[in-house]
């Protein structure tokens, strides 16, 4: 089997998902794709106008320290990035934003397969860096847009929102431009 590698310049792989997917969610059996999860990263700051106990800035300040590994990790990891017949990557609209789909195997992309009733059918897609992902995919779609890793495979499944710190500052929806500001 031969792939591409993690700069996507290699050849797009094309694979019967059936075959890599481990038993699927029981949620998986309903056809529709179980949403990726809120993960407490996710979670908005608390207010600037109360301050937290103690016990809870502590919770929030471990929270941040967990998903900052999860986002290194992430960024040095090549995925799996499910592409159409012109090569542009699969992405899905949720509340406002668009989200690119992305795969840490084959196995997860195989249970998004088959939750969407499409297990059976070749899927073509490219191996690309997290990092190459966040820095240069998600600036290049014009829109607000962030990464969703591993969709349909529940409490693994991490949102990387387009937000300053996770996206360049130019594609992250809560920075200011010099423009706005004045």
């Amino acid at each position: 089997m031969t792939g591409g590698g993690a700069d996507s310049s290699g050849p797009i792989r094309r694979s019967r998902l059936a075959e890599y997917a481990e038993p699927a969610d029981a949620d998986a059996s309903s056809g529709i794709p179980a949403p990726v999860p809120d993960t407490p990263f996710a979670a908005a700051p608390p207010s600037p106008t109360t301050t937290p106990a103690p016990s809870e800035t502590d919770a929030i300040a471990r929270r941040r320290r967990e998903f900052a590994a999860v986002l290194g990790e992430f960024r040095r990891t090549a995925v799996l990035l499910p592409v159409d017949a012109d090569e542009a990557p699969l992405t899905a609209d949720y509340g406002g934003i668009r989200w690119i789909l992305a795969f840490s195997n084959e196995s997860a992309l195989a249970r998004f397969a088959i939750a969407r009733g499409e297990g059976e059918r070749e899927w073509a897609y490219q191996r690309v860096l997290g990092a190459r992902l966040l820095d240069a995919g998600v600036p290049a779609v014009g829109v607000p847009c962030g990464v969703a890793l591993d969709a349909a495979s529940g409490a693994e499944g991490v949102l990387f929102p387009p937000v300053a710190g996770i996206v360049p500052d130019a594609a992250a929806v809560d920075v200011r431009t010099e423009e706005a500001r004045q």
